[in-house]
């Protein structure tokens, strides 16, 4: 067996792209500063629902200013598209324009855009335009959206539903139901989530009127995708008239792949000025203008056997689309409800959809998009069902996993797992968690007056499936090579991923390989990156990119040596015939005369249709104080299977970011909204709650892969991950506490400390009458 390559494939690689980013060095988009630029704001409704008049003409003479648009300017744009194909009803959507026009539906809605030559002269215009506003009703929350009279949000659907479809078998689940021996039955609310990356969004355009062409430089998940929305569906131009270029960008999350208002509008004022024009988020404008995440309201019920089979699933489903439908808002509960029968053998399922409009930011992909959502109504739905029978947590999920034997298995949703062993991990983990010495942990803690609790979540979701994706690998002169890629790393190691899958063939050190990604002039194609598809996609294409390219230099060696090219192997960045001392560097390589340049690159192209399926365990250990509600995790253990681990380095810090984010929306993470009058109530870091170091703790982190059957690495996506498994584990965790002892079975996320000593105290009234 072949030594391991010392910078390739399964090394724990130190991120190569991190040095200048630690030393500030890194060019993020709001460093990217033209001279000259002209600054823009956004005027933005104070009102959930409103409609107004809008008078600029003052604010347009004040000194600095260059121009001022409001809808009447941006007439000939289109509006902001949704992607989403519905395979089962089409439905028509409402508009989302550019700048609302006469009516705002919710707050932070966009309804001017401000150009001046200072931040300063840009604020002043912008506190000088006349708005009059007309507040209307408004209506937050899709529970209160449906009932009879509610706020219409757009008059053209009724109820404010944008569609209601069923998704499995309505005829066999109410069959499953009528054999049960028992039902479990649970309610939960999804809270919603403001994503809060690290550098808000930001984008500079510049104008070169000699070709009538625009340069946008943006912080974004992807350059091309963004680049032909922009172009086909609101401009209106030729994708040739515009470049796209995406440097650095601190932090995603879903959040920053689609298009948003501002990028066609600072397109527009620096076409209108002939002038380059810079706009970047503040933190108010991110809590009101980006895209929110989760807000689901979930009833679900398990039919069950009396020996704790799962018979049949039935799941009544609630989605929050806000005001108007953002890129993939409405795909995100209807694809995720795909997942909804988890890692279990349910023969019978049906699950009732709805999307519903509300007088909020509108909702879109979020870490997981819709999977999340899943994992956590049938992670809480088994562990009642364990309550219900009487049966462990653990066991409940033993006797209803999908098994080894049966992959591949089709769910009653018709997605097909390929490989896993479900069992193994969530033994692993329980192993690693200590699991059966608990209940004299759990004594310990109570002699302190505190409650322990003990949660467990297993996962699966479905990820890698954006598409195709092509690599370009090129060896340069000086013997390096270069990746190009349609990939768009925002924090996740990309330079440094890629780098490894070359490396495992070439031999060479991370600093001679140099990826290049996010510019649509360099780079042909790309899907950018988004549910973990980056390296199960993008992944494979290096690979197979980089063979094509060994093999073209095997041939061009093998002139140079005047050998067969099979007798040539590659390391080190030399081709040498094996066996001997004969060779020649890629640098001679590169420089041979007569050599076809076409044969010193190669392409491939990857689409993973049938997506992978990572899946895994976690545990989460809790300590619960009775006199403050205070929550504190005292142990957390993740066993997962990813397929095949490319770095383990960087596996770890998206499996670690990811738990962060779910015991965050576990413990204190919701975007509030008055339900008088719509206001933002948590529009401030100030006022929503993020977890911070201390809030975590040091995680115990295994992998147990099942190598992917569809994936030519074997992989499957993990960066969605973390955040799937925690959100359950935390909140069953904090059950099984107050299960045990005061018999509280529900609590919702965020579990507050107020939320908890409430629950505490309700109990204790009750039994103390």
């Amino acid at each position: 067996m072949a030594a391991p390559v010392k910078f390739g494939v399964g090394q724990s690689v130190l991120r190569k792209e991190d040095d200048k980013l630690i030393r500030g060095k890194g060019n993020y988009t709001d460093d990217h500063a033209p001279q000259a630029s002209m600054h823009a704001l956004v005027l933005r409704s104070p009102h959930a629902h409103a409609t107004f008049t809008i008078d600029a003409g003052r604010a347009r003479g004040l000194p600095g200013v260059g121009v001022i648009l409001t809808a009447a300017d941006v007439g000939d744009l289109g509006g902001l598209p949704c992607l989403f194909n519905f395979p089962v009803d089409p439905f028509s959507g409402p508009p989302y324009p550019i700048l609302a026009e006469g009516e705002a539906r919710h707050v932070g809605d966009a309804v001017a855009f401000v150009v001046a030559d200072t931040i300063d002269h840009a604020r002043d215009a912008m506190e000088a335009i006349d708005v009059n506003w007309t507040p209307l009703p408004a209506v937050v929350g899709v529970a209160n959206a449906v009932k009879p009279g509610a706020p219409q949000v757009w008059p053209d659907h009724a109820g404010n539903v944008l569609f209601d479809v069923p998704i499995g078998d309505r005829k066999a689940t109410d069959a499953a139901f009528a054999g049960a021996h028992a039902v479990a039955e649970i309610s939960v609310v999804n809270p919603r989530a403001v994503a809060n990356f690290m550098e808000t969004r930001a984008a500079v355009a510049e104008y070169d009127s000699r070709r009538d062409h625009l340069t946008l430089t943006v912080g974004s998940q992807g350059s091309h995708r963004l680049r032909e929305i922009l172009c086909r569906n609101v401009l209106r131009i030729p994708l040739e008239k515009m470049r796209v270029i995406c440097p650095d960008v601190g932090g995603g999350f879903g959040t920053k792949l689609f298009p948003y208002r501002e990028y066609a509008l600072i397109a527009i004022a620096a076409r209108k000025l002939g002038k380059t024009v810079k706009w970047t988020a503040d933190r108010a404008d991110h809590f009101m203008g980006d895209a929110q995440g989760r807000d689901n309201v979930t009833t679900a019920r398990m039919a069950l056997a009396e020996d704790g089979k799962f018979l049949g699933m039935d799941v009544n489903l609630m989605s929050d689309m806000g005001a108007y439908l953002s890129t993939f808002g409405p795909y995100i509960p209807y694809g995720g409800a795909g997942m909804l029968p988890g890692l279990y053998d349910i023969a019978a399922f049906h699950c009732r959809v709805r999307a519903v409009f509300t007088n909020t930011v509108p909702v879109d992909a979020y870490r997981g998009a819709g999977r999340p959502e899943a994992a956590y109504v049938v992670e809480r739905l088994v562990d009642a069902c364990a309550r219900k029978l009487g049966m462990t947590p653990d066991a409940i999920r033993r006797r209803n996993f999908i098994a080894p034997k049966a992959m591949p298995y089709k769910t009653a949703t018709g997605k097909v797992y390929d490989s896993g062993d479900f069992t193994a991990h969530m033994k692993r983990a329980m192993e690693i968690a200590d699991w059966k010495e608990f209940p004299r942990r759990a004594k310990a803690a109570k002699k302190q007056g505190l409650v322990r609790g003990i949660g467990l979540a297993t996962y699966v979701e479905v990820c890698g499936t954006m598409g195709e994706e092509t690599a370009n690998v090129r060896l340069d002169p000086n013997g390096d090579v270069t990746v190009l890629i349609g990939t768009q790393s925002s924090g996740q190691g990309h330079q440094t991923a890629y780098a490894q899958l070359v490396a495992e063939q070439f031999g060479l050190a991370p600093e001679r390989v140099h990826i290049f990604q996010g510019d649509t002039d360099m780079i042909a194609s790309g899907l950018g990156t988004g549910g973990s598809a980056s390296i199960p996609s993008g992944g494979v294409s290096v690979e197979r990119a980089t063979r094509a390219l060994g093999g073209n230099l095997r041939e061009i060696a093998a002139e140079a040596l005047e050998t067969s090219a099979g007798d040539l192997e590659i390391s080190d960045g030399m081709v040498r015939v094996a066996g001997t001392d004969r060779a020649i560097s890629f640098a001679d390589l590169a420089r041979r005369p007569g050599v076809d340049s076409s044969r010193l690159g190669a392409s491939a192209t990857f689409s993973s249709a049938d997506g992978t399926f990572p899946n895994g365990t976690h545990i989460a250990e809790v300590e619960i104080d009775p006199a403050t509600g205070i929550v504190k995790i005292v142990n957390y253990v993740i066993v997962d299977d990813f397929g095949f681990t490319l770095n383990p380095l960087l596996l770890a810090g998206q499996i670690h970011g990811g738990v962060m984010q779910g015991i965050g929306q576990a413990l204190m993470e919701r975007a509030v909204y008055d339900p008088g009058d719509g206001q933002l109530v948590t529009g401030t870091l100030m006022d929503y709650a993020l977890p911070r170091a201390v809030d975590g703790l040091s995680f115990v982190f295994e992998t147990r892969n099942v190598p992917c059957k569809t994936n030519p690495l074997g992989i499957k996506g993990a960066g969605e991950a973390g955040a799937i498994g925690s959100c359950p584990a935390v909140v069953n965790a904090i059950i099984e506490g107050l299960w045990r002892e005061y018999r509280i079975d529900h609590i919702d996320m965020p579990a507050t400390a107020e939320r908890v000593w409430i629950a505490i105290r309700e109990h204790q009234r009750r039994h103390s009458l």
